[in-house]
């Protein structure tokens, strides 16, 4: 009968978010486990390397809803009904996302890149321009360059979310970034979807 373990995964991945928060991506290993109250082997017997403690604790997921649902869109339905999905799910990710970055690249230490040495944001534009590829093979886009396309989307939409972190920090009301958090839901629906109907005019398929 298999031995149930006196910590659970959740344990050690509170424990270092903590320590992460604290001390940044340089916090030790073993530090880590003394909070969670376990030794530095164990941490690695459930996590095989440290990159992907960090990402759990940060709540990073190694491949974001996002990416998903492209792959599950590509062909199907009303294209431009899709990048307006897409891009609120981006969007949200980077809401949940950045703020936790900006705090630990606070305490000075590089943040891992998640599935290699890659940049996060360049493979986001290669997975985005890919799809858009397809979609002009399949004629549901008006030829262009993909990349280009890929980049205005995701650049909007980041520094979005930047724009809206600092706003936060600062006690300034903006009617852009309304305190209420309804009032700010529905402002983040509107630029989605302005910003999609800008994009669209320049790579809506042709009507012939």
């Amino acid at each position: 009968m298999a031995r149930i373990p006196r910590i659970t995964n959740q344990q050690i991945i509170e424990a270092a978010r903590q320590i992460f928060l604290q001390q940044g991506f340089g916090a030790s290993t073993l530090e880590i486990a003394q909070q969670a109250g376990i030794s530095e082997a164990s941490i690695f017997k459930r996590f095989s390397t440290k990159e992907k403690l960090f990402f759990a604790a940060m709540g990073i997921p190694e491949k974001p809803l996002w990416v998903n649902e492209l792959e599950s869109l590509c062909g199907k339905g009303n294209l431009k009904e899709n990048l307006i999905k897409v891009c609120l799910q981006i969007m949200e990710f980077h809401r949940e996302v950045l703020p936790r970055s900006m705090m630990v690249r606070s305490r000075g230490n590089v943040l891992p890149e998640l599935g290699g040495k890659e940049p996060k944001p360049i493979k986001d534009v290669k997975v985005l321009a890919a799809f858009l590829e397809r979609e002009i093979n399949q004629n549901r886009l008006r030829p262009c360059d993909p990349q280009t396309v890929a980049h205005i989307l995701l650049g909007s939409l980041m520094n979005y979310v930047f724009v809206e972190q600092i706003s936060s920090q600062v006690s300034i009301p903006t009617t852009e970034f309304p305190l209420n958090s309804g009032e700010r839901a529905t402002d983040v629906s509107t630029f989605v979807q302005s910003l999609v109907d800008i994009v669209w005019q320049g790579i809506a398929p042709s009507q012939d």
